[in-house]
């Protein structure tokens, strides 16, 4: 059995729709991950033969304010799930992120290349990529950029703010790619059944700027609004962020099989769908 950690978050919902019945998921209500004891509780009670962990503190300009929060939730809590799967030999699957790269590299990161985050954010998402080294059996998926039906994100964002305003600033001067939960949740499944351990990087293919993006969008949705270009340095927030940390998705596909579909493909389908589940729930 496999158990989804943060299974009413974005990524969670998505994984346990194309898991169906060989997962299980669990959220805040039932673990906290901050706790060794809820852990070893909820663990030990289901005894899975895989752990996939989607719960993170995700709000990057909040954990440079939070930095206790960050860290206890994207690194201690993180190493209590390492000592629960060995004790029932489990495999760790950690969800993690482009920010742990310093996005000076220019050109895509790979496995090997040396970590070297620039924000709170980025360093508690190392500390959890180190504390999920200590299970035995492990496997570390770094993304980035996610979207999904199930939570708030920059698309949301964009198509809200677009039938508000007819101009945006969006910066153009950070570099990566945008990925589909659904995507992602294909590549995690495609990477375990496999039986792939390590650090692997699954993002949609393709890069872009949030200003491309966000042109992306209102052109997939026919909203007429204009996106100007602005500077990270303009948009001073609280956070540093990588300015090109796109991810060399090379050895998901020659490991696992799975390839992923290029960004604006995904943002397409995702458009669909969303445009599909409005219907049906009447708005």
């Amino acid at each position: 059995m496999i158990l989804v950690i943060g299974a009413n978050g974005m990524l969670g919902r998505d994984l346990l729709g194309l898991l169906g019945e060989r997962a299980h998921g669990v959220d805040i209500d039932e673990i906290d991950i901050t706790s060794m004891e809820s852990v070893f509780k909820v663990v030990s009670e289901f005894k899975p033969t895989v752990v996939i962990n989607c719960a993170a503190f995700t709000d990057v300009d909040g954990c440079e304010e939070n930095v206790d929060k960050a860290m206890e939730v994207n690194g201690e809590g993180v190493g209590y799930l390492a000592m629960a799967c060995r004790e029932v030999g489990a495999l760790l699957v950690q969800v993690s992120t482009d920010y742990v790269f310093d996005g000076t590299k220019g050109t895509p990161y790979q496995e090997y290349d040396a970590p070297h985050p620039i924000s709170v954010y980025g360093e508690s998402k190392l500390a959890g990529e180190m504390n999920a080294a200590f299970a035995p059996e492990h496997l570390i998926v770094r993304t980035q950029w996610l979207y999904g039906l199930n939570g708030n994100n920059f698309v949301e964002t964009m198509l809200r703010l677009g039938t508000e305003k007819k101009q945006l600033s969006v910066v153009d001067d950070q570099i990566g790619s945008p990925t589909w939960t659904v995507d992602l949740s294909k590549a995690i499944i495609a990477l375990v059944d496999k039986g792939c351990r390590g650090i692997y990087h699954a993002a949609n293919s393709g890069f872009c700027s949030w200003n491309e993006f966000a042109k992306a969008i209102f052109e997939e949705t026919s909203l007429a609004v204009s996106v100007v270009p602005m500077t990270t340095e303009e948009l001073n927030r609280p956070a540093r962020r990588p300015l090109y940390s796109t991810l060399d998705c090379s050895n998901l596909t020659a490991d696992s099989g799975f390839e992923p579909q290029p960004w604006r493909n995904a943002l397409r389908e995702y458009i669909r769908l969303r445009a599909d589940k409005k219907i049906s729930e009447g708005k």
